[in-house]
This record gives structure tokens, sequence and C-alpha cells, in this order.
């Protein structure tokens, strides 16, 4: 495959806005969490989904940004 092809353009994308989107969320949740006064393990859970919630939304939107830019 082509370094330069769309495909991986938009798979690095899509990379590279889990790991923000991941990292924002990860805070944001250990936030929330704090803030909201959650109980014991159900702050572990709460911080989860909200790291994976974050790391797949933004994903979605980096990698269709990518494809828009790169055609």
């Amino acid at each position: 495959m082509n370094r330069d092809s769309v495909l991986t353009r938009v798979a690095t994308g899509a990379a590279v806005g889990g790991a923000i989107g991941g990292a924002v969320g990860a805070v944001y949740g250990t936030y929330d969490a704090i803030r909201y006064k959650v109980p014991g393990f159900l702050k572990i859970r709460h911080i989860g989904q909200t790291t994976l919630g974050s790391a797949a939304v933004f994903s979605l939107f980096l990698a269709a940004g990518t494809l828009i830019r790169s055609h």
C-alpha cells in the first residue's frame, strides 16, 4: 500500500484522535467523578466510560476531517 494513501491518512487521523480524546476523556472523567462524589469502584467505571466515549467520538470526527481534507 502506498504510504500516502487516503486509507493510511484516515487511519492515522483516527489513531491520533483516539489518543487525544482518550486523554481528555480521562481528565474530564476523573474531574466529573470527584465532583459528583461517585462512590468506590464506580469511579473507575465512570472514568473508563468517559474515556472510551470521548476517544471514540473524537476519533470519528478527526478521521472524517482527515478524509475530507485528503481528497
